[in-house]
C-alpha cells in the first residue's frame, strides 16, 4: 500500500538524497538541475512547510509498505504572486515506471480536496513529459508555450 507519510525532521536526509539525485533531477536540468539541500537547512525549512496551514502547504513522503521505504514526495503550496496552488510529486528515478507517480497525484488531490483547496495546479517544463501523467489522472492542459505546460484540476 502507496500513502502519504509526514516526515520528522530528522528524516529529512530522505528529501536530502532525492534533492541531491542527478536522474532524480534530471527535468529540472533546465532550472539547475539537483538541488542543495543540507542539514543546517532543515530546521527553517521544516517550520516553514510544517507548521502552515495545511490550505497552503503541504509535504509529504511517499511511503510503499511493500517495497519499506520511503519512494518520492509530494507537496502543494500556495503561490500568492498567482493566486494559485502549485503542486510537486517527484518520485525517485529508481522507482519511475511503477504506478507511484499517479498514486502521489491521487493521494496529493485527496489531500487537498480534504484540506479546502479547490483547484491545484503544476507547471511543467514542456520537455518533461510528466505533464502528461498529470492528464491521465484527470488534469487537464490549462495554457502551454515551448518552454512550460501549465496543467489544472478542479478537485
Amino acid at each position: 500500500m502507496i500513502k502519504a507519510y509526514k516526515p520528522a525532521l530528522d528524516e529529512l536526509s530522505f528529501r536530502e538524497s532525492l534533492m541531491a539525485d542527478p536522474e532524480t533531477m534530471s527535468y529540472n536540468d533546465a532550472w539547475g538541475g539537483t538541488i542543495p539541500f543540507p542539514k543546517e537547512d532543515w530546521q527553517d525549512w521544516y517550520e516553514y512547510w510544517m507548521d502552515a496551514p495545511e490550505s497552503e502547504m503541504y509535504y509529504r513522503y511517499l511511503y510503499d509498505d511493500a517495497v519499506g521505504c520511503f519512494v518520492g514526495e509530494i507537496a502543494y503550496h500556495y503561490d500568492e504572486d498567482r493566486n494559485i496552488h502549485i503542486c510537486d510529486v517527484i518520485v525517485l528515478a529508481k522507482y519511475r515506471g511503477r504506478g507511484y507517480g499517479s498514486a502521489g497525484i491521487n493521494l496529493l488531490c485527496q489531500a487537498a480536496k480534504e484540506n479546502g483547496v479547490a483547484v491545484l495546479y503544476d507547471d511543467i517544463a514542456a520537455d518533461n513529459p510528466s505533464w502528461k501523467l498529470f492528464l491521465k489522472n484527470g488534469f487537464e492542459i490549462d495554457w502551454q508555450n515551448d518552454e512550460v505546460v501549465m496543467v489544472k484540476k478542479v478537485l
